[in-house]
C-alpha cells in the first residue's frame, strides 16, 4: 500500500476511462456516495442491473447547507449539475416508482428529465409481480423467506428470462401492449389466485396504470448502448454504478438467498450493451466490517443486541438499517474469504474501505480468514447457501484503535494500528486498497490511488 495520498483532483486525462462500482458483500457497503464522489471526474453515470430494491444514501454539503438524497432507481450521478444519467436494459423497470422519484428530485431542485436516459429494452415491473412477490414471502412463512423487498423485482425478473415479460418500449404501442398483457395476466391470475390464494389483477385497471405513464417516459427513452458508445468516442469518462453486492449475485451468491439479477461487473456489459473492452477500472466497495439484510447464512455473524458484543457497535454505531427495506443489517466480523471470492468473481482493480470509523475503540478485531468445512479447511467461499451454513469461521486476531477516525482525510491521520488493519485486509484479500472512506460526506475521503488516474 503505497503511504503518499493522490491529489483527489486529476488535472489531466488523457484518453476516456470507465470504472465499475460494485458492491463485494452482500450489499450496503456505502456505494452511492463513492458513485457521488467519483463522479467530479465522469460525464455519465449507468446503472446496469436491479431495480428500486437498490438504496443509495447520499450526504452532500454541510451544515444548514447539507442534503440528503435517497435514490433507488435514479443514477447517483443525478446530484452532479451537468452529468448525464443513463438506465440500461439490465435494469427491471417500476415505471411509477421512477417517475415519483424523479419528481421528489426535481421537487428538491435538482435538473433530472433533461439528464436522464431510459432503455426501451428494460423489463416493467407490473402490479402482479409486486403481488406475487408478497404472496410467495408470505406463503414460505417466516422461517423459510427470502428477504425480498417485495418489490415485485423476482417475478419481473423470472418473465424476462421466460420471455413473458413487457418492456418499456411495449408502452409506446396500445393495442401490442394490450394483448401481450392479456395472456400475461391470465396466466398470473392463475398462479395469484389457486397456488398462493392471492387476489386477481383487474386487467383494465392495470392496462389504464401501465399506459398512463408512457407519454411521460417518452421523452428519456434512448438507445443506451448507442449512447454510451458515442459518450466513449467522445472522450466523456463513464462511470458504471452496481447495486446490491456480490454475495447477492443470482449465480455467484449464497443461492437461494440472493436478488434476481447479476450484481457482478462483467453485467455492466450485457446490462447496458457496451463492450468488455471498455471498462478499464473495477472498484470493490467494501465495508471494514460486514452486513447482510434478510435470510441466508453469514459465517462472520455477531450478535447485534448485546451492549457487550462488538455486534452491536457495528449495528448501532454504523446505523445498519436497510435503506430499502427499513430492517436492521445482520453485523459480523470483515470475511476475508468472502472477499476473495469476490474479487475473483469481479476481476477487482483495487478496495474502497467505507465506515473504518465504526470500529473505532473496540480493543480486538476479529478477521474471517477461511473456514472449517466438514473437516477441511477452506480459504473461498463456497458456493450456495447450504455449503456457506456449515461454515465455522477461522479467526486472525488484531489490536485494534483508541483514536477517532471519523472525517479523517490522509493516511499519515489514520491511527497506525487502523493503518495495519487495512494493510492486512489487502494482502489477505489480494487487492489493493485505494481508498478509503471516513464518513458520509465527499471530502471524507482518503486517496491513495484513483480510479480515473
Amino acid at each position: 500500500m503505497a503511504n503518499n495520498v493522490a491529489s483527489t483532483k486529476i488535472t489531466q486525462l488523457s484518453t476516456a476511462k470507465n470504472v465499475v462500482v460494485i458492491g463485494t458483500q452482500w450489499g450496503d457497503e456505502g456505494k452511492g456516495k463513492i458513485v457521488d464522489w467519483l463522479t467530479d471526474h465522469a460525464q455519465g453515470v449507468v446503472r446496469f442491473q436491479g431495480g428500486h430494491n437498490a438504496g443509495h444514501t447520499l450526504v452532500v454539503g454541510q451544515g444548514d447547507a447539507q442534503r440528503i438524497y435517497k435514490l433507488n432507481l435514479v443514477p447517483s450521478g443525478i446530484v452532479r449539475s451537468g452529468v448525464n444519467c443513463y438506465i440500461g436494459n439490465g435494469v427491471v423497470l417500476d415505471a411509477g416508482h421512477l417517475l415519483y422519484e424523479i419528481d421528489s428530485l426535481e421537487k428538491d431542485g435538482l435538473d433530472v428529465k433533461s439528464r436522464l436516459k431510459v432503455s426501451p429494452g428494460c423489463p416493467l415491473i407490473l402490479d402482479y409481480h409486486v403481488r406475487l412477490d408478497v404472496a410467495r414471502e408470505l406463503r414460505r412463512g417466516a422461517d423459510k423467506k427470502i428477504g425480498t423487498t417485495g418489490k415485485g423485482i423476482g417475478p419481473a425478473y423470472e418473465d424476462k428470462v421466460a420471455r413473458r415479460a413487457l418492456r418499456l418500449y411495449d408502452l409506446f404501442y396500445p393495442e401490442q401492449f394490450s394483448e401481450k398483457l392479456r395472456d400475461v395476466l391470465d396466466y398470473h391470475n392463475f398462479v395469484l389466485t389457486q397456488y398462493l390464494g392471492a387476489e386477481a389483477v383487474d386487467f383494465n385497471q392495470q392496462l389504464d396504470s401501465a399506459l398512463q405513464k408512457a407519454d411521460l417516459i417518452k421523452p428519456m427513452v434512448a438507445d443506451i448502448s448507442a449512447a454510451l458508445y458515442a459518450a466513449n468516442a467522445a472522450g466523456e469518462n463513464l462511470l458504471f454504478e452496481g447495486a446490491q453486492g456480490t454475495l447477492l449475485d443470482v449465480d455467484h451468491g449464497t443461492y437461494p438467498y440472493v436478488t434476481s439479477s447479476n450484481c457482478v461487473s462483467g453485467q455492466a456489459a450485457a446490462g447496458t450493451g457496451v463492450g468488455p473492452n471498455m471498462l478499464h477500472y473495477v472498484l470493490g466497495i467494501t465495508k471494514a466490517y460486514t452486513t447482510r439484510v434478510g435470510g441466508g447464512p453469514f459465517p462472520s455473524e455477531l450478535d447485534i443486541d448485546s451492549a457487550l458484543c462488538p455486534g452491536n457497535q457495528m449495528s448501532v454505531k454504523g446505523q445498519e438499517i436497510g435503506t430499502v427495506t427499513k430492517r436492521k443489517r445482520r453485523c459480523g466480523w470483515f470475511d476475508a474469504a468472502a472477499l476473495r471470492r469476490s474479487a475473483r468473481i469481479n476481476g477487482l482493480s483495487g478496495l474502497c474501505i467505507t465506515k473504518l470509523d465504526v470500529l473505532d475503540g473496540i480493543a480486538e478485531l476479529n478477521i474471517c480468514t477461511g473456514y472449517m468445512l466438514d473437516g477441511q479447511l477452506v480459504d473461498l467461499l463456497p458456493i450456495g447457501a447450504d455449503d456457506v451454513a456449515r461454515c465455522q469461521p477461522i479467526y486472525e486476531t488484531v489490536p485494534g484503535w483508541t483514536d477517532n477516525t471519523f472525517g479523517v482525510k490522509t493516511w499519515e491521520g489514520l491511527p497506525k494500528n487502523a493503518q495495519n488493519y487495512l494493510k492486512r485486509l489487502e494482502t489477505l484479500c489480494g487487492v489493493p486498497v485505494d481508498i478509503v472512506s471516513t464518513g458520509p460526506e465527499r471530502d471524507e475521503t482518503i486517496v491513495l490511488r484513483h480510479p480515473f488516474a
